[in-house]
């Protein structure tokens, strides 16, 4: 047995596999801003399956070869989100590594996703909690956390990276500069000769990805926030406002908890829930023009401008287990961290905000949830289903909403006392 190290760890049994090493040489092309070089690293910092996590997330394996990577949409420097201003600020959808394809969403954080439970029915509160992507797919069930069952999705999306099986993955892990790793990280040489072979070790890239999610350089607690509870820094009076906003008259944190929860023993601003928050189509979305684009002779979005998105609903319907809770769950999301949801290089850098990207600022969703109901908006995507206890009609003042903003900026990353 082999230990992954995740915030509730989980054991995963190592098959033998015959002595059979697969050779590596140099691809450094398809590495991302980021050398893994072993020189060029602190070995105290990362474990051997999380430094291979890394590698695997900034090398663009995709088909075409050396066009996408895991961090061509989960970019550092804005909280591993989306990196393009340009596309933020219109869809907010990012193309694939067949840049005429798009998804259906705009890319969620990694960061703190692995602390995310598997996607389970809470009896007591009658909501679904846990689960990756924004409407939960990813479940958990098959490794054991959500994030490591969400890595390995893109790689064989054809809206996304676009490789053609699982085994032409894990033959470009093992031709790249720093397949080496695999020995290290799970005692047993990369190999893919066998389907069984092929399917453990694909789903070993998804543990390695998650460990990496799951570590102090993706999910590391160094925002202002996290100084200030430690009492080494202290809030400004207007953030300090925004925290007392953001527990009370806001009531953010009903679902964006500032304090321990049971996933955590520091606070992750999420409760894994999902909810409709009635946020309107975003017209710009590029997925509706996905009627024109065709993926093996068959429309990538066949219902084109009329498509809706069903969200957790629209997963759950699809399923055997849970098929019977998929109407009360249309148009429902996935509650995501508010940690580092203001990060971005720039004061003028553009982030997308909610599940469609629809909003483009902080201050605006913040007005949304204020004034939905009370000022003019744009119809919601899909009525059914919409929150009304706890947003739409909350009387905050603009100073409020700015107080709240201020606040949530203390929530990035990075943060020197």
């Amino acid at each position: 047995m082999f230990k992954v190290r995740f915030p509730r760890c989980f054991q995963v049994t190592s098959l033998l596999i015959s002595s059979l090493y697969v050779f590596s040489f140099s691809q450094s092309d398809n590495i991302e801003n980021f050398s893994c070089n072993r020189k060029n690293h602190d070995p105290e910092e990362l474990t051997n399956i999380e430094y291979l996590g890394k590698c695997i997330f900034f090398d663009k394996i995709s088909s075409p070869p050396g066009v996408q990577s895991c961090a061509t949409c989960h970019g550092v420097n804005v909280g591993f989100t989306g990196p393009d201003p340009s596309i933020n600020k219109t869809g907010g959808v990012y193309p694939g590594a067949v840049h005429q394809r798009f998804g259906n969403r705009k890319p969620p954080s990694s960061a703190y996703a692995t602390f995310s439970p598997v996607l389970h029915y809470d009896n007591q509160t009658g909501t679904f909690v846990g689960g990756n992507f924004w409407d939960g797919r990813a479940t958990g069930e098959l490794l054991g956390n959500p994030a490591a069952d969400q890595a390995l999705g893109p790689f064989l999306n054809p809206v996304e990276q676009n490789n053609p099986s699982k085994a032409s993955v894990l033959c470009q892990i093992a031709r790249a500069p720093y397949s080496y790793l695999w020995l290290s990280a799970f005692r047993t040489p990369l190999t893919y000769y066998t389907p069984d072979q092929i399917n453990t070790n694909y789903n070993r890239t998804g543990l390695a990805i998650a460990a990496f999610e799951a570590s102090n350089q993706v999910s590391s607690f160094t925002s202002k926030y996290d100084y200030y509870l430690q009492g080494k820094t202290e809030l400004t009076p207007e953030e300090l406002q925004g925290l007392d906003v953001f527990n009370g008259s806001g009531k953010c944190a009903v679902c964006h908890s500032s304090t321990v929860g049971p996933y955590s023993d520091k606070p992750l601003f999420t409760d894994y829930s999902y909810d409709n928050l009635g946020i309107p189509r975003n017209p710009d979305n590029p997925f509706y023009r996905m009627d024109k684009v065709f993926v093996n002779g068959e429309p990538i979005n066949p219902e084109g401008k009329n498509w809706i998105d069903s969200g957790l609903g629209g997963y759950l319907k699809t399923t055997t287990q849970w098929a019977s809770y998929a109407n009360p769950n249309l148009g429902k999301f996935k509650v995501p961290t508010l940690r580092n949801v203001d990060k971005r290089p720039g004061m003028h850098f553009v982030k997308a905000y909610a599940h469609n990207g629809y909003f483009k600022s902080l201050k605006d969703i913040v007005h949304f949830y204020n004034t939905r109901d009370v000022e003019s908006w744009p119809a919601p995507e899909l009525s059914e289903n919409i929150n009304i206890t706890e947003v739409g009609n909350l009387g905050l003042t603009d100073a409020e909403e700015d107080a709240l903003v201020l606040f949530m900026e203390t929530l990035s990353d990075g943060y020197k006392p």
